[in-house]
């Protein structure tokens, strides 16, 4: 039992992967395929959290594990997608290049500060996944997404500067900070109040 968060954290390794090389080989009912396997990825990601704080196995390695996977099973989609819908990364460019340049301040100063990568997984970054779930989806099914994208833009940005504003409040690295309200209870030494189902 104890090594099931493991194995679903692994899974999602390995289903980003098999998307990427589904989309370079361009197969048959690659959009069907790779829906499925990106939904499958989601749910891995959903559970292997919860069934870790259920089995009193939530570690340190474990959430960074976590995190850092989440970040290559989200970079192979999209460099996947990219494969096979140019035009819209093409088209969108600009906020693209501002929105990833974001994500990837976070890191550096997470490395900066912590040498470690982040691990906060905020309830604000779980939103952000889902909309970034969902925003995936819409181009690979239209290969645009005149729904989803500036939603998940402008999320994004306000997650990512939450991060790296709990990032600088945080006295030592530490996991599983729900939002900054929460990092200024750490920071002055303050116990909080964590959801089991969510959030360590």
């Amino acid at each position: 039992m104890n090594k099931i968060p493991i194995a679903l954290i692994y899974s999602r390794l390995v289903i980003g992967f098999a998307i990427l090389l589904f989309s370079f080989l361009h197969i048959p009912h690659y959009t069907f395929i790779a829906i499925t396997l990106l939904t499958l990825g989601l749910l891995s990601d959903i559970f292997d959290g919860i069934i870790a704080r259920k089995l009193n196995i939530s570690t340190q390695r474990l959430r960074r594990l976590d995190s850092t996977i989440d970040q290559i099973f989200f970079i192979a989609v999209v460099v996947a997608t990219y494969i096979q819908c140019p035009s819209f990364f093409i088209n969108n460019k600009t906020l693209l290049i501002v929105l990833f340049t974001t994500e990837a301040l976070t890191y550096l100063v997470s490395y900066i500060k912590f040498k470690k990568e982040i691990a906060t997984h905020s309830i604000g970054a779980k939103v952000w996944t889902l909309l970034l779930f969902a925003t995936l989806v819409e181009i690979m099914i239209k290969c645009e997404s005149p729904i989803f994208f500036k939603g998940c833009f402008w999320i994004g940005m306000v997650t990512r500067i939450e991060i790296i504003a709990i990032i600088f409040i945080l006295k030592t690295w530490t996991n599983d900070v729900p939002s900054i309200y929460h990092s200024l209870q750490l920071r002055k030494g303050k116990a909080i109040k964590r959801n089991k189902l969510f959030n360590g």
